[in-house]
């Protein structure tokens, strides 16, 4: 092995797909993005436990609801990638990280170096989003 250290290493098109390295490089990728979500929600419960709990000027207590609102929209959200995060690195043990979940073809490590929970190859998701279009969804 080289002199490189693994924090420097990305994943290449000249090499084996999903060989150890790889899925190692992609497991933690995933990892570190679970932690990194993990831990805004964990931030983001501390402010809202410690905001204030009535605010007496009605412009106040709106301008509060509303960080409220999209706080727990912002946390839904992160609780769905942490559910598809959980899932890629199931994927990943399993054996089947990398590959189309509808063509079972290799979805590409720079797709996947750019979103790491993707389950489609590119072309897949672009049938998928056309047949949601032309079902009106």
């Amino acid at each position: 092995m080289n002199n490189k250290s693994e924090t420097d290493y990305r994943p290449s098109e000249n090499e084996p797909y999903m060989n150890q390295r790889q899925r190692q490089y992609f497991r933690n990728k995933l990892i570190s993005w679970r932690e990194d979500l993990i831990a805004e929600s964990r931030e983001t419960l501390a402010k809202m436990i410690q905001g204030s709990p009535g605010e007496a000027d009605p412009t106040d207590r709106a301008a509060r609801e509303v960080e409220t609102s999209f706080e727990l929209r912002t946390r839904d959200r992160h609780r769905k990638l942490l559910k598809k995060i959980e899932d890629g690195l199931n994927r990943i043990e399993e054996g089947t990280y990398g590959y189309c979940a509808m063509t079972g073809e290799p979805i590409g490590v720079k797709r996947l170096d750019a979103r790491p929970i993707a389950t489609l190859s590119l072309e897949a998701q672009e049938a998928h989003e056309a047949a949601e279009r032309r079902r009106g969804n």
